[in-house]
């Protein structure tokens, strides 16, 4: 093996490492809070996400984070009131 293959395949495996260290798993199986909040399904990567009372919540982007972390007791009540209603 070359030293340029051993560096291009070091470079491969930490960048996969990092990927999948940045995705985090959530609560609502990692849909939006503010969408089922807002009674919309928003599937995620939770690449954006908050931890609250230790739980993991996604977020679709930054923005709706914003929102949420203003008055999350709410958003989450609504969030769970409409997820519990698809009957998952």
């Amino acid at each position: 093996m070359t030293a340029r293959t051993y560096l291009t395949a070091v470079a491969f495996l930490l960048g996969g490492a990092t990927l999948a260290a940045s995705a985090a798993t959530g609560e609502f199986g990692n849909e939006c809070v503010m969408g089922l909040a807002l009674g919309k399904d928003i599937a995620t990567d939770c690449s954006v996400n908050t931890v609250l009372n230790g739980r993991t919540y996604c977020f679709g982007n930054e923005q709706a984070k914003s929102i949420f972390l203003k008055k999350p007791e709410e958003f989450l009540t609504k969030a769970q009131i409409y997820y519990s209603s698809k009957g998952l």
